[in-house]
């Protein structure tokens, strides 16, 4: 009878699940929201297309590598000072508001980072742009063998192909979920829509788009066409301040040639002040403007050159949002 009546009592606590442990991680998972599950991407070692793949958490990441200032200074928003272990590519335009806390991080390097590096720092989540997501040189390592030493990695929504601005939001809110701060997660996210709004009220009135190529370079005696295929965020950015890439379908090198024979209405230049080499903005567009070689071009002689941040454009998180107004601002000053 002893025998059966243990029995019983196994079963029954088997069938319940109300055994201490159990109804600890129970009453664990309730009050954390932990595990936290959310879908993020992977790409082989030279693959050319990102894959989707879930990453899992069971608690906050402690110690986080990211990749990029912009990718950082996104952190600091949600209030993951603390949680940031080191910085990677320390360049481009600073967000004032958070610039001091982001003096005070630990800048690895003011270039692209390699994995050892990376590792240096001993991080459990390698964060950022994905397409340092590599194992040459200038990469943090590929998502699957950071995984497989037990790193998780979170690659931005925005950083991949078919990224768009709105993809910026579905990073903060990932990153809200995975740090468990969904109320700063929410207001930050609130704060930029309502300035993305503004910027949609502004340019309204402007029905048509022009067209605009983005000569990339750091040299404004050496010009080099970037067509930006693939480049969907940045592609998207543009459009916020109605203006379409005439390249975005070349897939090959575009010409000095076929870009003052296909003249686009706008021509846009990277600013290099805040970078190594401090070429300003203004210098740029002055360059532009003063290359004979451009002269018959209509966007040279309705003085439509403009310069943006490098980070605004290729950095893949909100800070475009600072070089969208910006340059609304320029374009359409009567606004």
């Amino acid at each position: 009878m002893k025998k059966v009546l243990i029995f019983s009592l196994l079963s029954l606590t088997i069938l319940t699940g109300c055994t201490p442990k159990a109804e600890e991680k129970v009453e664990q998972e309730q009050s954390t929201g932990y595990p936290v599950t959310v879908s993020n991407f992977t790409k082989a070692e030279g693959a050319e297309s990102w894959q989707e793949k879930d990453q899992t958490f069971d608690k906050a990441p402690e110690k986080v590598l990211a990749n990029t200032r912009p990718a950082a200074e996104l952190l600091l928003h949600l209030g993951l000072k603390d949680k940031i272990a080191g910085v990677g590519a320390v360049f481009g335009a600073p967000d004032k508001s958070v610039e001091k806390e982001f003096d005070e991080l630990n800048q690895l390097s003011t270039d692209y980072i390699g994995k050892e590096m990376a590792l240096s720092v001993d991080p459990d989540l390698v964060y950022g742009r994905g397409g340092l997501f590599d194992n040459q040189d200038w990469g943090v390592g590929t998502v699957d063998s950071l995984n497989d030493m037990g790193i998780k990695t979170f690659v931005l929504n925005s950083s991949v192909t078919g990224g768009t601005f709105a993809s910026v939001y579905d990073d903060i809110d990932n990153l809200g979920k995975v740090f468990n701060v969904k109320d700063k997660a929410d207001a930050f996210k609130k704060e930029l829509q309502d300035r993305q709004a503004t910027v949609d009220e502004k340019l309204a009135q402007i029905k048509e788009d022009q067209t605009f190529a983005y000569i990339h370079t750091t040299d404004p005696q050496e010009l080099y066409v970037y067509p930006a295929h693939n480049e969907t965020f940045f592609n998207d950015i543009f459009s916020m301040v109605k203006l379409d890439n005439v390249f975005k379908d070349e897939q090959g090198e575009v010409s000095i040639e076929k870009l003052i024979e296909t003249d686009p209405d706008v021509l846009i230049v990277a600013d290099w002040e805040s970078y190594q080499n401090g070429i300003s903005g203004q210098t740029m567009v002055d360059a532009i403007l003063n290359n004979q070689k451009l002269s018959s071009m209509k966007a040279v002689k309705n003085k439509q050159v403009y310069a943006m941040d490098y980070n605004y454009m290729f950095g893949y998180g909100y800070q475009a949002l600072d070089g969208v107004e910006k340059l609304a601002d320029e374009m359409y000053p009567a606004k």
